[in-house]
């Protein structure tokens, strides 16, 4: 079984990380970290709260905690494959060279990310491990969310891609005929995967016939 980082960090398009997830998730080990900005743009544009905050017990005490997140995103995911980091868990196992994956996703990335990556900050869990997995020399993909880039923003996604980092952002294509918001969500998935060289059928391809559920 393969295993995975993947990143949700604090720009719009959170949808798009979750619908890669959810594929990467039937066939590999996935270790999640999200930022502390995406949890609320998450609730705001899925509807899906995955915040750290339950009370339990008569006297109503609040649990919190990485742990209480990963079970409750294990439980809305139905799987035992994914585990979870807060963004500030420096000492988390993905923050090191020796514990080996196959490659990094950052599905959506924010400016602020792309910045911290490009020039080597390591700021957070997030930009560490996706530091990691260029001085390893393993695959990493930054599906970068903003319109219009700034030459500033391309600058540093042209740096990242002369070392080998794959430049994916979150662009439809409408030839294999969606008929709502899913078929778009899939296609820009299934294209995110694709990069990554992990298998789908998320859409129709070019020739293929064509869906009924497109």
């Amino acid at each position: 079984m393969k295993k995975y980082i993947f990143a949700i960090t604090g720009a719009s398009g959170s949808i798009i990380g979750i619908r890669v997830l959810k594929e990467l998730l039937k066939t590999s080990q996935v270790h999640l970290i999200i930022s502390s900005q995406s949890f609320s743009i998450i609730k705001d544009e899925t509807g899906i709260d995955w915040t750290a905050d339950k009370k339990t017990g008569s006297k109503g005490q609040r649990v919190k905690g990485s742990k209480f997140i990963e079970n409750k995103i294990r439980k809305y995911l139905n799987t035992d494959r994914l585990f979870f980091y807060g963004n500030t868990q420096m000492d988390a196992p993905v923050a090191s060279g020796s514990f080996k994956t196959d490659g990094m996703f950052v599905v959506p990335c924010s400016m602020k990310t792309l910045s911290g990556i490009a020039n080597g900050y390591a700021n957070n869990l997030i930009e560490r491990a996706a530091d990691v997995t260029i001085k390893e020399g393993r695959t990493l993909l930054l599906s970068p969310r903003e319109m219009p880039f700034s030459a500033i923003h391309l600058e540093n996604m042209l740096g990242l891609a002369k070392i080998g980092v794959k430049i994916a952002p979150p662009v439809p294509g409408f030839y294999h005929g969606p008929k709502d918001i899913n078929g778009i969500i899939d296609f820009i998935a299934g294209k995110i995967l694709d990069t990554v060289g992990v298998d789908h059928k998320l859409f129709k391809r070019w020739g293929s016939p064509k869906r009924n559920d497109a």
